[in-house]
């Protein structure tokens, strides 16, 4: 059905114009698959939009119907692991070689998280003014145990 509602968009209300495709990580219901596309004779916006599992995420390529699609779906395929079926080459796009684990998927600990402390200015009540600093802790998505204080 996500190939035949892209045709629908570009044959039948004149979509001609691919402008993006990108994925949202929505946890417990698996992974949003976003594209929005243009009609540049009648000037309207449409966002098309499927869901596909966790588990398997695999949806068929758009490339046959927008060739626009081919780098956003490389990017979706490496950033979240959603497989495009067809996808006449979908390799690493942006992260070096050997990078393993799709960095924007919730799950993913990013260790600069962890590694590095937080640049701004200091906690509330480190000034020895006002009130006491609050308990320090783990930012989101990070294990207990995990990074260079453990």
């Amino acid at each position: 059905m996500w190939v035949e509602a892209l045709e629908f968009a570009r044959d039948e209300l004149g979509c001609d114009f691919f402008d993006w495709l990108t994925g949202v990580d929505e946890v417990d219901e698996g992974f949003a698959i976003v594209a929005h596309v243009y009609s540049l004779e009648r000037r309207h916006h449409l966002l098309i939009r499927t869901r596909v599992p966790r588990e398997a995420p695999v949806l068929p390529s758009a490339v046959g119907v927008f060739r626009g699609a081919n780098w956003h779906e490389r990017e979706t395929h490496e950033m979240f692991g959603v497989v495009f079926e067809g996808h006449p080459n979908l390799i690493p796009l942006l992260l070096p070689d050997g990078f393993e684990g799709h960095p924007l998927r919730k799950e993913f600990v990013l260790a600069a998280r962890v590694a590095k402390p937080w640049p701004g200015a200091k906690e509330p009540g480190e000034s020895g003014h006002g009130a006491p600093s609050r308990r320090r802790v783990r930012p989101p998505g990070v294990p207990d145990g995990w990074g260079p204080n453990a």
